[in-house]
């Protein structure tokens, strides 16, 4: 392509661009004059309300729609003969037309057609002459003028693409490598072949992806659940649809995934913001938080609250009726309680089905002696005191944090139901030192949060969500993943992490086995081992910790040959600090500093003193922010500069777990600042 096909080209395509805004203009408006007529529309009460509804919530997603381009690729199809033969289409983050029935003026990247753009390769072009890729200013907010450039794929002729600028690739690098500032973004105009197969994939299959830093798991788990909402968006709104993730600093990095992809009011969540039954007031050493995590607390929970039930010993039941007295015998009694034990149902469905059953004894003898009693009859005896005394007494009425504050509180209890499962130091460690005087002042802690969710899992089945997007699984530990699962129980997950980067005391060591606590032990394991985030000098760091973390994960490889990898030694740690966030700033992009716990307020004494401005990592937008490793997983920076590796390592029982989280955050440029010797 000649530069003046070039300029031709670029001016073609930004009038296509003008005449998309138009046609979004119109969209947003006509979308909101459906809503007003909408409103006038003769109905049911209940069919208004629920037309009303979706017209507002669609006029509220277009409206809430971020600034940027409408497309960023198109697709040419030869005159092979299938259906889009000699067809030409714009691919964008949402599907724009100048009317319903119109050909769309851009395609959304979701639609069954857009696949190609994802998966054509010379070797299988699947019906595409030309892919076409645009370049777009850095930060446009979707103004014509800032289609700089463009890059064609000749698919069909030969191995070797032919690029509108001539420079193999640049565009779709420039787009991989363009400096992170703010939250993350989306990757609709990137998204390689192996991650196009995951987003796409089936809705009811549960998968695992093994992600190696930088290899996109987080961004496939957002697409996935985007293109599922636009797929099958009956089924899934249906259900609902939770992403969660490990921490709200994460999900503030994350939140605006979703709405440039055109989906908004997508639940996103932590585990422990789902499970916060009451605030976290309580604090757990790292032996009773072990414990509490462990899958064998499932067991003893289950006996504690069972326990309550009285099975055996109970006498016969008198129940008055008028003059009359019907009974049932303690025999049957009994095996009213054991039958319904056996069928293991929610605590809570066992208490009415006892209530039931006792009901159905009486009744079989009414009919006896005088025929099929009234509705009336039976609900009168269901509610009749003799029936709720003896329900009362054989399955008692409780809830969660009395079953768990007697558990904790009371060593016989304890002991009774942690036999076989806990060993004495075990039941120490979970004890109350200070039991309070009920279980409405306990102070619960974190992982009695967890345990409470358990109980109340057992007491009653939770509403579940149709999908869950589960981001950092590795993390998560037993107790934790079956509080999903039972989110999950008919729906679907897509989980996302990274074994080598486990840094909880539980964390897991393998996906089966963690998997099989998510309640989907037959789910695919998909590792993803080719880095776009990560520079090759930075994996190449990373992987020589690999031995050291008794994992078994591919190692990663990366697709960029750019960045910069530099170690500084010295005594003056501050002041190197300093030297390297100066230089850094020199550079586009922004820069995450990062450093042991502990050290953290040290960091920051140094860059203030020398003049410089930071922030924390919540405070996106940002040049510089200054974080402690234990909070920078799932977080991304342009230059990172890791402050005392070997303290980083010391500060937890899997350091190194945590060191490798803090070194692959680097988008382009690392430094390594110490005076220790480095731990690998």
């Amino acid at each position: 392509m000649t530069s003046l096909d070039l300029a031709h080209a670029l001016t073609h395509e930004r009038a296509h661009h003008d005449a998309c805004r138009a046609a979004l203009a119109a969209m947003v408006e006509g979308a909101q004059e459906q809503v007003v007529t909408g409103e006038d529309v003769s109905a049911s009460g209940a069919d208004a309300e629920v037309l009303g509804y979706r017209l507002r919530s669609h006029a509220k997603e277009l409206r809430e729609l971020p600034e940027g381009p409408l497309f960023f690729g198109r697709l040419d199809f030869d005159e092979s003969g299938d259906d889009h033969a000699g067809q030409s289409y714009h691919i964008g983050r949402l599907r724009i037309t100048e009317r319903p029935a119109a050909p769309p003026l851009v395609v959304d990247w979701r639609a069954p057609v857009s696949r190609a753009f994802y998966q054509a390769s010379a070797r299988d072009p699947q019906g595409i002459a030309v892919r076409r890729r645009f370049g777009w200013a850095p930060g446009s907010r979707g103004a014509s003028a800032d289609l700089t450039g463009l890059e064609d794929e000749h698919l069909t002729d030969g191995d070797q693409p032919q690029r509108g600028d001539g420079t193999p690739g640049r565009i779709l690098t420039g787009e991989i490598e363009r400096p992170r500032v703010g939250p993350m973004r989306d990757i609709a105009a990137t998204i390689q072949p192996e991650q196009d197969d995951l987003v796409r994939g089936d809705p009811a299959a549960s998968v695992c992806v093994q992600g190696a830093p930088g290899t996109g798991k987080t961004a496939v788990g957002l697409h996935r659940a985007a293109y599922l909402l636009y797929t099958y968006p009956q089924r899934i709104q249906r259900g609902g649809l939770l992403i969660l993730g490990p921490n709200r600093t994460f999900l503030s990095y994350i939140s605006e995934v979703l709405p440039a992809l055109g989906e908004t009011g997508v639940r996103q969540s932590t585990l422990g913001d789902e499970i916060a039954r009451h605030p976290v007031t309580g604090e757990d050493g790292e032996p009773a938080a072990r414990v509490k995590h462990d899958a064998r607390m499932a067991q003893v929970l289950r006996r504690a609250l069972y326990a309550r039930v009285a099975t055996t010993g109970a006498n016969s039941l008198a129940v008055p009726d008028g003059s009359y007295q019907w009974r049932i015998p303690a025999e049957a009694l009994e095996r009213i309680v054991d039958g319904v034990r056996a069928e293991e149902p929610p605590y809570a469905t066992g208490r009415e089905r006892v209530r039931t059953r006792a009901v159905r004894y009486i009744q079989a003898q009414a009919e006896r002696r005088a025929g099929p009693p009234t509705n009336a009859w039976v609900q009168r005896i269901s509610r009749a005191r003799a029936i709720t005394a003896y329900v009362d007494a054989v399955w008692p009425r409780v809830r969660a944090e009395e079953v768990l504050a007697d558990l904790l509180a009371g060593p016989d209890a304890l002991a009774a139901a942690a036999d076989g499962l806990l060993d004495a130091d075990e039941q120490r460690a979970v004890l109350w030192t200070r039991p309070p005087r009920s279980y409405k002042s306990a102070r619960w802690s974190a992982a009695d949060l967890v345990l409470l969710d358990e109980v109340a899992g057992l007491l009653e089945h939770p509403q579940g969500y149709g999908h869950l997007v589960v981001d950092e699984a590795q993390d998560l530990s037993p107790m934790e993943c079956r509080a999903i699962a039972r989110r999950a129980a008919f729906g679907s997950l897509t989980v996302l992490g990274d074994l080598a980067q486990g840094t909880t005391p539980w964390a897991a060591r393998s996906w089966p086995e963690l998997l099989a606590h998510l309640g989907k032990p037959d789910a695919a394991v998909v590792p993803l081992t080719t880095g776009f985030r990560v520079p090759e000098a930075v994996v190449g760091l990373a992987n020589r910790l690999l031995d050291q973390l008794a994992v078994d994960v591919p190692r990663a490889r990366s697709l960029r040959r750019d960045g910069q990898l530099r170690m500084l030694e010295g005594d003056d740690v501050p002041s190197l600090t300093v030297r390297a966030v100066r230089e850094a700033l020199t550079h586009e992009g922004s820069v995450g500093v990062i450093a042991a716990d502990a050290d953290v307020v040290r960091v920051r004494e140094a860059l203030g003193a020398a003049g410089i401005p930071y922030a924390g990592p919540d405070e996106l937008g940002v040049r510089v922010a200054v974080l402690a490793a234990s909070v920078a997983k799932g977080l991304e920076y342009d230059h990172v500069v890791a402050v005392e590796p070997a303290a980083i390592v010391e500060a937890e029982a899997r350091g190194a777990h945590r060191l490798y989280v803090v070194l692959t955050r680097a988008v382009s440029r690392l430094d390594v600042v110490h005076a220790r010797p480095l731990p690998w």
